[in-house]
């Protein structure tokens, strides 16, 4: 079934002059009432770090009824995984416990970044504590060159995770350029991880070389993942796209299916990216970034049809 998104428009966050300087990437959606939706996203500081704070907005009107005073959670200390920056993938409530998984970066040398699979834990006090000073997916011989971009299900005691992986790094035009895509984990604990060399998401033509931040819905017995890629004869810039899959792990992409596209001008007319699929009263929305990766702002889009 086509799924027929409709933009609602364009969500302005408000910037904090000390430590919102630039982007609202990768949002995060948390229902807090049958109207106030909590917006987690990973801005940057003057020295262009990411961070994750939030801003708590009413979601029919899209005014910012609150905003984070400090952020949530920060970058690591020098030579750590994350010292550059963090980013929030996802927070998952498991028995009053809110588990925040994101993305650690690190500047490279013979490649522009590294980045790693972190957690943080809230255990009641809204104060996020990372379990680790080490990533918790880190270099392995099934994940080599990243892992970044977490999203998380708890199933029958089970703890899945579907993640980017690198691939490869490539010169072209005298340039490293990265290639990843998707794989697939499972825990017993939401902490230690077991991987294999399985990918999720082949790329879908040789020009494609980006498959990123999935979020993904179990319904009706299907497991049903959005996500952003690029490189493909489509789109040279990210575009949403979609998959289903029975098991978790064998995946039928069906990209056609999003009606979901770039403005013809305005903040989105360039890519629409990092999409979070969430439900509220009975409707389905998405939370997405348009141009520039989330420097022009978090949009709101509405699907147009009733939930199963």
């Amino acid at each position: 079934m086509i799924q027929n998104w409709k933009k609602l428009g364009l969500i302005n966050l408000p910037g904090d002059g000390n430590i919102k300087q630039s982007h609202y990437s990768v949002p995060f959606a948390m229902p807090i009432t049958n109207e106030i939706v909590r917006i987690y996203y990973s801005p940057r500081d003057n020295e262009n770090r990411s961070f994750v704070t939030y801003a708590d907005i009413n979601l029919f009107t899209r005014e910012v009824m609150s905003t984070s005073d400090q952020p949530i959670l920060t970058h690591g200390s020098l030579g750590l995984f994350d010292d550059s920056g963090v980013v929030l993938f996802q927070i998952l409530k498991i028995n009053n416990v809110n588990y925040l998984y994101y993305s650690g970066w690190m500047v490279g040398v013979t490649v522009p970044f590294y980045f790693w699979v972190g957690l943080a834990i809230d255990k009641g006090n809204g104060v996020y504590e990372k379990v680790s000073q080490a990533p918790i997916l880190p270099c392995h011989s099934e994940d080599p060159f990243l892992t970044g971009a977490p999203y998380v299900i708890h199933e029958a005691n089970t703890w899945k995770m579907w993640y980017i992986s690198g691939t490869s790094w490539v010169i072209e035009g005298n340039q490293p350029k990265h290639y990843y895509t998707l794989k697939y984990a499972v825990s017993t604990n939401g902490i230690d991880w077991e991987r294999s060399a399985h990918i999720c998401l082949p790329y879908k033509s040789p020009e494609e070389y980006a498959i990123a931040r999935p979020c993904v819905i179990k319904e009706d017995g299907i497991y049903k993942m959005w996500f952003s890629y690029r490189g493909s004869n489509k789109a040279a810039s990210y575009r949403i796209g979609y998959a289903e899959s029975e098991n978790g792990l064998d995946w039928k992409r069906m990209d056609e299916l999003v009606n979901l596209d770039v403005s013809n001008s305005g903040w989105d007319s360039e890519m629409i990216c990092y999409g979070h699929v969430f439900d509220l009263n009975g409707e389905r929305y998405m939370l997405y970034n348009g141009n520039g990766y989330g420097k022009s702002g978090i949009g709101l889009a509405k699907l147009q049809r009733d939930l199963k």
